[in-house]
């Protein structure tokens, strides 16, 4: 199947590593090019030498919270490539722990990053995008349901999943599609800390794998794989939805 990648141009937020380098990735396998922002400037570079460098892939060392941010992604793409058709917008996890235990600091943190820096980065994205464009957000399965342990998660996530419900209704008009993804247990860096951090990486594991049906967590490149279709013109009758990439965890229908 041919997504109709060739020579389109995306921007990428926390795309250095996990899910967001695993899009990227994807994206850079079909034919696009892809501008990448992380906070730090080590891992940019050496994620953007891991696609091919300068001729498939810019990187930007940038930080969500800055409001310049957004601005400077669009920018690189028509300066790097003379065109931008969507965005991946992806935020590292947040501080572990329930919503009661994490103090206001940690919560007002997380809502820069996670929740106005998206917001932010959709609405400047949305902006600059021609009919066709598209815009994913990489959200969790916490948008469905609580998950243990992950309480600034579990408070923020379904909101950005309401946005991106939102702005799908108001950019339509426009051909701009906005998706929301919802990643399950995926082995990105981010879970392998998870797991440690609860004192038996093994068996943490275990029990996560026991409660998905496939009986197995995914790949980085799964998720990858279905982010780079949503974000295709392959998809471009689909916005405004949800989409878990769970191996079947979620129980809802």
């Amino acid at each position: 199947m041919d997504l109709g990648l060739t020579d389109r141009v995306y921007v990428l937020t926390g795309a250095s590593r996990g899910l967001g380098h695993a899009t990227a990735r994807c994206l850079v396998a079909d034919g696009a090019r892809v501008v990448l922002s992380a906070r730090n400037a080590d891992t940019v570079a050496a994620a953007t030498a891991d696609l091919g460098g300068p001729e498939h892939a810019v990187g930007i060392t940038a930080d969500l919270t800055d409001p310049d941010t957004p601005e400077r992604l669009v920018h690189a793409a028509h300066e790097h490539f003379g065109r931008l058709d969507g965005a991946l917008v992806s935020v590292g996890g947040p501080t572990p722990g329930s919503a009661a235990s994490v103090d206001d600091e940690q919560w007002r943190r997380a809502f820069e990053t996670i929740f106005l820096g998206s917001v932010r980065t959709v609405r400047t994205v949305a902006g600059a995008l021609p009919d066709g464009g598209a815009i994913a957000l990489v959200l969790s399965t916490s948008v469905r349901g609580p998950v243990t342990g992950l309480g600034i998660s579990n408070g923020l996530r379904p909101g950005l999943a309401g946005v991106a419900k939102d702005v799908a209704d108001e950019y339509g008009p426009r051909g701009v599609r906005v998706v929301g993804l919802l990643p399950g247990r995926i082995m990105t860096d981010r879970n392998r800390e998870l797991f440690a951090a609860s004192g038996d990486p093994e068996h943490a594991r275990a029990e996560a794998e026991a409660g998905i049906p496939l009986r197995r967590i995914g790949d980085p490149d799964e998720f990858g794989k279905v982010a780079a279709f949503v974000l295709s013109p392959a998809a471009s009758y689909l916005t405004g939805v949800t989409i878990p990439v769970d191996g079947g965890a979620l129980r809802g229908l």
